[in-house]
């Protein structure tokens, strides 16, 4: 049984660590532009913030959250994009309220009655799901400000693979299904074995032994495709049976619309 509090401890390191790599930033580093298409290491961080404000109010206030949603979803195309411009500000600025909105998203996920659920786009969550999933962004978009300064040693020992990959893998897994039906396809009847190799040299494993749609590869490959931080032609993945190769092109472990996923860097050379 994941217990929240190891949860939650997992992603104050996750947070810690992004959080040391863009407070050593000099403020023009803010602008650089990262490999998000039209986002700078401050857009990164104002949708980080975001988003962990619209988990404190799901948690804290689902009516609220409905009601704020209801508001937000007028344009869902362009909503995340629209609340990451709104909330770029200078950096320090920036940093003092991500900071404290992480501490208020703890408080609220920790105040839930144990088995009760939250409003999330387009579902609902425990929170152990709501702060694996705040691990997954966090770690995603880590990664795309990490990339952004590759020459830093800073950033080289961020982009190290951690045993925290392991929440990003499992989510990457639980959303199988709902990546098919994003896109408007039936989810697969037939079940997935996923088998990773992590950080330490073991092996994760995730679905029935005997399913016959497989997928086979690096934990951290696996973690770039549900993420939509690498395309499918750049990693080493081994896909078995039909549905497992489709699902390739469709990986999303992110609630909301399809994202535009990464051109393939081997067509960029």
């Amino acid at each position: 049984m994941v217990l929240l509090d190891d949860v939650l401890r997992d992603l104050e390191a996750e947070s810690e660590a992004l959080d040391r790599l863009v407070s050593g930033l000099s403020p023009d580093r803010w602008s650089r532009p990262t490999p998000a298409p039209g986002w700078s290491v401050a857009h990164q961080i104002a949708h980080l913030h975001w988003t962990d404000g619209m988990a404190t109010l799901a948690n804290a206030d689902p009516a609220g959250f409905i009601a704020r949603l209801t508001e937000t979803l007028q344009d869902p195309e362009t909503l995340v994009d629209r609340a990451a411009a709104a909330g770029v500000a200078p950096p320090d600025e920036m940093l003092s309220r991500w900071r404290a909105g992480r501490a208020a998203l703890v408080a609220a996920l920790t105040a839930v009655p144990a088995g009760e659920q939250r409003p999330w786009f387009g579902t609902a969550m425990s929170p152990v799901s709501a702060a694996t999933a705040r691990i997954m962004e966090t770690w995603a978009h880590g990664r795309d400000i990490a990339e952004t300064f590759p020459g830093d040693e800073r950033t080289r020992e961020h982009l190290r693979p951690t045993e925290r990959l392991r929440h990003v893998a499992h989510i990457g897994f639980r959303t199988i299904g709902y990546a098919f039906e994003s896109h408007g396809r039936p989810a697969p009847a037939a079940p997935f074995r996923v088998e990773l190799d992590a950080p330490d040299g073991s092996v994760w494993t995730f679905g029935p032994g005997h399913a016959p749609n497989r997928v086979r590869g690096p934990a951290l490959d696996f973690c770039l495709l549900v993420t939509q931080r690498r395309h499918p032609a750049d990693l080493a993945l081994q896909a078995a049976g039909d549905d497992a190769a489709a699902w390739l092109g469709l990986a999303q472990a992110f609630a909301g619309p399809p994202g535009a996923g990464r051109e393939p860097r081997a067509a960029a050379r």
